[in-house]
Parts: structure tokens; sequence; C-alpha cells
């Protein structure tokens, strides 16, 4: 029996027993002392629900879409050499917030000696979700004296934000003497759905670099769904890929006028 101060009389023992203990829920033992020193007990605490929750409030800011006035345009220029260093990410940050006005000062960008100011230009451009960015960028990605980092970065982007726009670039970097900027080409590339894809893919699953064929098998069966012979692709040589190649030439040329893309496979929930 327990009492509002606290004591709990044990009426077996016929003593008072004072207890001392925090209840949450669940069982828990409750620590007392009585004649015969410290006991524990289990007790069983009756379960609460927790409150229903409530939806916050949305606090985030709304992205600009007014022009640039005159001095935000001078400060969007000065933000241009902070896009490299300490203050990048804030730099970034501060052209998110003026959003897509200032797209064509971010284009500036990616003509300054620096690859880090570009790189980030072309990071800043994909969180604003400038679509109007996306001619330059793939100007950008052409371009065969730049460093091959910002090339692909910039096909990405693109093919992110507009990928229909895109199939000029790919046609040329997927012919670039460089084997990064053909794999570029050749993984991207599985992101835009429009038939002249399809035979630029396979003409580089022969390609000379291991790698680049495979990530242009890889997206061709990612756009067509078509089931192939297997092959070891992992361990192939030019050879293979060659003879490989000419089963995919085989099947398009069989099915080009046909084709549809199928739809697109949606990524499986986790349980």
């Amino acid at each position: 029996m327990e009492r509002s101060d606290g004591v709990t009389f044990d009426c077996r023992k016929g003593r008072a027993v004072i207890v001392a203990g925090v209840f949450l829920m669940g069982p828990h033992v409750v620590v007392g002392w009585s004649g015969d020193g410290f006991q524990e007990w289990l007790a069983q605490m009756p379960y609460e629900a927790p409150p229903p929750g409530q939806d916050a409030p949305d606090m985030s800011i709304p992205p600009n879409t007014a022009p640039l006035g005159p001095e935000e345009l001078k400060r969007a220029e000065a933000l241009l050499p902070l896009l490299e260093g300490k203050q990048e990410f804030w730099a970034m940050g501060e052209f998110v917030h003026l959003g897509e006005p200032a797209i064509p000062i971010l284009i500036k960008a990616l003509s300054m000696p620096s690859p880090r100011i570009r790189y980030n230009a072309i990071e800043t451009i994909s969180m604003i979700k400038g679509v109007s960015g996306v001619p330059a960028l793939i100007e950008t990605a052409k371009r065969p004296d730049e460093i091959p980092r910002v090339r692909a970065h910039a096909l990405k982007v693109a093919i992110r934000l507009d990928p229909m726009q895109t199939v000029e670039a790919l046609e040329v970097m997927a012919k670039d003497p460089n084997p990064s900027v053909r794999k570029a080409a050749a993984f991207e590339a599985r992101y835009v759905r429009h038939k002249t894809v399809v035979p630029l893919l396979i003409e580089l699953v022969p390609d000379d670099e291991r790698f680049v064929a495979i990530s242009a098998v890889q997206s061709l069966w990612i756009l067509t769904r078509h089931e192939t012979e297997f092959h070891d692709w992992d361990t192939s040589s030019k050879q293979d890929r060659l003879a490989w190649a000419g089963e995919w030439i085989e099947w398009w040329e069989a099915n080009k006028e046909t084709f549809e893309f199928p739809e697109p496979q949606r990524p499986k929930r986790r349980l």
C-alpha cells in the first residue's frame, strides 16, 4: 500500500518502506529503503502515448525571381573570386539567395582561370536549378581545353536540368581523345532518353579503354532493357568488345524504326 507522501507499507512484514525512484514507462527497477537496507522491486507503469506530432511551419525563404539591381549586380560580381577558398560555401549560398537572376554572373565564372571557381560555379547553377545556364554548361562540356573534371560536371548538371539539350555535348565528348571524358559521356547518356543516344553508346562499346566500354554497355542496358548474351566485360579485350558490339549493331538495325524507350525503373523502397 502506498501513501501520497511516497511511503509504502509492506503489509506482509508490517513496516514502512520509503521508496525513491523515477518512473518513465515499461518495467523499471525501483530502489527503496526498508528495515533490511536497500531493496529493489520491479514496477510496471501504464504506457502513455506521446502527443501527436505537429507539422513544423515552413521557414524557408523563397528564391529571388526579381531582376538584380545595380548594387546586387556589383555584389554578385564581387562574389566570384570567393568561389574559391575558405569562404566558397558562403559565396555559393549568397548566389543561391540571389537566385536565377544571378545565372549570367555565374556564367562569367566559367571562363575564369581557376578550375575550382569554374567547378563551384557549375555546382551553384545546379543548386539554383538554373535552366537558363544550360547552354553555357553545354559549351563548357564541349570545350577541349577544359579539364576533364570540370567538363564532366558541366555535362552532369546540364543533363539534370534539361537532358534533351545535351545530345550535342554527348556526341562531342564521346569522340574526345581523353578516356575520362568519353567515360563521362558513356555514363551520363543513360539519363538522356533520345534515340540518337543509342547508336552513340553502341559506338563506345568497342572502346580502347575497358572502363569506357563497360559504362557504355551499362547505359545501353538501362536505356533499352535489351537482354544480350552474357559476356565477361571485366576481362574483355578490344577484339572481344568489337565482336560484342556487332550484336548491339544488329539489334539496333532491326529495331531502330519501331524502338520506344521503356518506362524508367523506379528505385525499390527499402523496408
